[in-house]
């Protein structure tokens, strides 16, 4: 089994642990993904760029915390970047109401 890459394992642990309106903080997310600790300051960096991309909302210094409104877009991301089954993807995001016009393409 390969390895994800840190965004994917970082993306994962949002996923497993979301609430909606509650954002996670950089050491908590990087203490419950599954990174080992040598990854601590590349998770650290991509935890900084998940904060531009449209399916993360930014809260500060509170945190991040995932985008209910960009669930097609995180979608193609666990789809295309992380390999993530479109089975497996549709099962954690059940807030996506695209599903009928999605395209994994």
């Amino acid at each position: 089994m390969r390895k994800p890459s840190v965004k994917c394992a970082l993306l994962a642990a949002m996923i497993a642990e979301h609430r909606w309106g509650s954002p996670v903080g950089e050491e908590n997310l990087l203490s419950i993904s599954a990174i080992e600790t040598s990854d601590y300051p590349t998770a650290s960096e991509v935890f900084d760029e998940l904060r531009g991309e449209d399916y993360i909302t930014s809260k500060g210094t509170r945190g991040i915390e995932l985008n209910n409104s960009e669930c097609g877009a995180l979608a193609d991301v666990l789809y295309d970047e992380c390999e993530w089954d479109p089975f497996e993807i549709r099962s954690r995001l059940k807030h996506y109401e695209g599903w009928d016009d999605h395209d994994w393409a």
